[in-house]
Order: C-alpha cells, then sequence, then structure tokens
C-alpha cells in the first residue's frame, strides 16, 4: 500500500513526546482500539531494539497477528518502527514518528505508515478495507496521543511482557 501521513499538534515540547513514543509499553495506551493484545517481545521496553506483538482489528482479517519494533530513533526527531503482520508474518509494515517544534513549545507530530503486501491477495484484501481502516485507527491514535500528553486522559493499561511476570533466578 502506498504510504498515508497524518498529522497532530500537542502542546508538549518535542523531547517528552520523542519519550513517551519511545517507550513501546505506551503505545497500548493510544493505540488499543484497532490494536488490541499487546505484550512486548522484549524486557527492555524503550529505545532501539524494542518491540511489541498486538492483534489488529481490521476487515477482512484471518491473520491479524503483527509487530513492529523501535529501528531507528533521532532523539529528539524521528522514530521508526519496522514489523511485519498477516498470514506468515508476510506483509512488512513500516511506520515513522517525526516531531517538529512548533509554535509556542508545542510539537508537530507526524505519522507516517506504510505496509508492503507480499502477495496479490494481501494487497486486494487492503484495497477492501483495510488501508480505510488502518487510516481511521491511525488519526483516532493520534487524537488519543495528544489527549493522553496534554490533559493526562484516557490512560490505560502498559503492555507487559509475553509470558507474564519474571521470576528472579535462583541456586537449584
Amino acid at each position: 500500500m502506498d504510504p498515508f501521513t497524518l498529522e497532530t499538534t500537542i502542546a508538549r515540547p518535542r523531547e517528552v513526546v520523542f519519550d513517551y513514543l519511545a517507550d513501546l509499553a505506551n503505545h497500548p495506551e493510544f493505540t488499543d482500539h484497532f490494536l488490541k493484545g499487546w505484550h512486548m517481545t522484549r524486557e527492555e521496553t524503550s529505545g532501539v531494539g524494542a518491540g511489541g506483538r498486538f492483534e489488529a482489528d481490521l476487515p477482512f482479517t484471518r491473520f491479524g497477528w503483527g509487530d513492529y519494533t523501535l529501528v531507528d530513533a533521532q532523539a529528539p526527531r524521528r522514530l521508526v518502527f519496522a514489523g511485519r503482520a498477516g498470514k506468515f508474518n508476510r506483509i512488512r509494515t513500516v511506520t515513522v514518528f517525526d516531531l517538529r517544534e512548533g509554535s509556542g513549545g508545542a510539537t508537530r507530530v507526524e505519522l507516517t505508515a506504510e505496509t508492503r503486501p507480499a502477495l496479490a491477495t494481501d494487497h486486494v484484501l487492503e484495497s477492501l478495507g483495510q488501508r480505510r481502516a488502518l487510516r481511521r485507527g491511525w488519526r483516532k491514535a493520534l487524537k488519543r496521543l495528544r489527549l493522553i500528553l496534554e490533559e493526562d486522559r484516557a490512560r490505560g493499561p502498559r503492555a507487559t511482557i509475553a509470558g507474564g511476570p519474571r521470576k528472579p533466578a535462583t541456586d537449584y
């Protein structure tokens, strides 16, 4: 699918927005309306290499599980997430958050999302409504992100590590 771009302005400093987005455990708070069942793929939830797995609630999706990993972080300007989704994880995804300074200390957030379907059938399913639903989901997610950071509203549970809490090592 061709990339699409969405924008919003958040009345918070760019560093605060960057730190919040760089911690993947925060992502369920603003994306859980269309990306459900979040769990982290490693113990460190922030910084390059941190990743999460989720189930996308999109039309005509039989295999909704997907993941993304933070592959590039240029503080406090840009975050790049790469991942895979769909059956056998064959659809590549790229999500980019560009953060720019706005007027009055605000931050202009520009989100660009792209998927690269591997098969023609995946491409057909995207054209039947998945692209529109993904765009609508990210638009709502940016609105929720703005509310969370500006007004400290709608904070939900943070994602956990897959497999539950870790136990300390023992001498057995």
